[in-house]
């Protein structure tokens, strides 16, 4: 062969593939770029390398962390299923907790920032509180339809762990949130048992600790696990209507444990409101003090009383 035609061929074929290179380059790079600035749009700023959306006070957010109250403090948040982290919720409770003690002390007195200030632990408190038992009722009512998609992946033969990763896909939020979670920890080697109990530690009822046992129990020794969810699935949608008329006879009482405070609270500030600086003078003197922290004291055991009395486990 002619060693020149060989020369012009192997060039021209080095050309052709270097100009397919630029273009393949200059593609990708503006789909890159393209990428990039979309994500930006959408998620707003985000650390170098993840793609993930940078947060605020991640100092805060380690150093709480590192404390035992931190990591209770994590695994409430978690089971609530708000995108917080406990640093981020530290900060927020602490501005809460100024602004409630400034404006206690400005539109009632000196006596009721510290007052205010407490009452603004007590709402973050229990908004996390309110939040995670929301979440475990959302969770409780997808409970009959989990178990029964799981009886009908295992009759088809498929095993546990893809029935539950099945379950992840065909659920909507929280159920499907949280069996994500478990079936990515099945993925990295935890067992069965593990992944379940710590959904069960995460979102705690008896309905959720009775179909948790009945899988473990099916992962351990086999056994007619298809019958058991199915006996299961009836009984879970009995209680989820048993559940909802309970709900629904209480519903005054719960009310009234959140609308006698109220009443109090605001017959103080009417009080005020007709006579300017009369809660100054009434906290003035120790006595006035002890009457209002023992009236408040009052009001949180009459709450807390008729909450107990209102909460029946069915």
């Amino acid at each position: 062969m002619n060693p020149t035609l060989l020369t012009v061929g192997a060039a021209l074929v080095g050309c052709v593939l270097a100009v397919a290179g630029i273009q393949l380059y200059a593609s990708g790079a503006a789909q890159r770029s393209a990428l990039i600035a979309r994500l930006s749009q959408t998620a707003g700023e985000t650390d170098e390398g993840t793609g993930r959306r940078r947060r605020p006070f991640r100092g805060v957010d380690r150093r709480v962390r590192r404390t035992r109250l931190g990591r209770r403090l994590e695994l409430r948040i978690s089971a609530t299923g708000l995108d917080v982290t406990p640093g981020e919720f530290v900060v927020y409770m602490t501005i809460t907790v100024a602004v409630l003690w400034a404006a206690g002390q400005a539109f009632l007195s000196p006596f009721f920032g510290p007052i205010t200030g407490f009452l603004g632990v007590w709402v973050a408190v229990g908004f996390l509180n309110w939040q995670r038992q929301k979440r475990i009722e959302k969770f409780i009512n997808q409970l009959p339809e989990l178990s029964r998609i799981l009886a009908n992946a295992t009759q088809a033969g498929l095993a546990l762990r893809m029935a539950l990763s099945l379950a992840a896909d065909e659920l909507e939020a929280p159920a499907g949130d949280e069996l994500e979670k478990v079936a990515q920890q099945l993925a990295v080697g935890t067992s069965v048992d593990d992944a379940l109990g710590e959904l069960a530690e995460r979102l705690p009822s008896r309905e959720l600790v009775v179909l948790v046992t009945t899988l473990v129990l099916a992962n351990r020794a086999g056994g007619t696990v298809v019958s058991s969810l199915r006996n299961l699935t009836e009984t879970l949608e009995e209680r989820k209507e048993t559940r909802r008329e309970v709900r629904t006879q209480l519903s005054q009482v719960s009310m009234t444990a959140y609308a006698v405070p109220v009443i109090g609270v605001g017959s103080l500030l009417l009080i005020d409101n007709m006579q300017p600086g009369a809660l100054d003078r009434m906290t003035g003197s120790g006595l006035g003090q002890f009457a209002v922290v023992a009236a408040l004291a009052l009001y949180a055991v009459g709450f807390v009383v008729i909450r107990r009395l209102a909460k029946i486990d069915v």
